[in-house]
């Protein structure tokens, strides 16, 4: 459990912090490919409209045709739960970076962790791949 928590902030950090890892990566915005259903390279007027129902369906949570106050305040709540959570995982990996225990992250004990990586390159191949990549961004996540 341990481990998998340092995964998952060393991974954001990471991907917020690293270039993208694929040609694909860098020209399209992950929103625009989660829309683009037939990956054609480009988002349809129907995607957009198949996307605007879906995410109604999600947030009708009763599914009684309308997004009430009580669903949209759910909604923030779950919001603010994984805001939460994901505060609570960067301070935990805060600390854990924190090799000299001063309370502070210098620029060597940051840069001297690399598990996320070493992780995340499952062939050794010293990159990663758009699959290695995607598994640990799932951790990440979530998914």
């Amino acid at each position: 459990m341990k481990m998998a928590s340092s995964v998952l902030v060393t991974a954001l950090i990471a991907a917020l912090c690293l270039p993208a890892f694929s040609a694909q990566a860098q020209t399209a915005s992950p929103i625009l490919q989660r829309l683009d259903a037939n990956n054609d390279g480009a988002v349809s007027r129907n995607e957009i409209v198949a996307a605007s129902a879906k995410l109604f369906a999600r947030l009708d949570v009763n599914g009684d045709g309308v997004i009430d106050e009580d669903e949209t305040e759910w909604l923030r709540d779950a919001i603010m739960d994984r805001a939460t959570a994901m505060q609570a995982r960067l301070g935990n990996q805060m600390r854990r970076l924190d090799a000299s225990g001063d309370g502070k992250v210098s620029r060597d004990e940051f840069r001297d962790r690399r598990l996320f990586f070493d992780l995340a390159d499952r062939d050794g191949d010293g990159k990663l791949s758009d699959p290695e990549f995607l598994v640990i961004r799932g951790f990440m996540v979530g998914r």
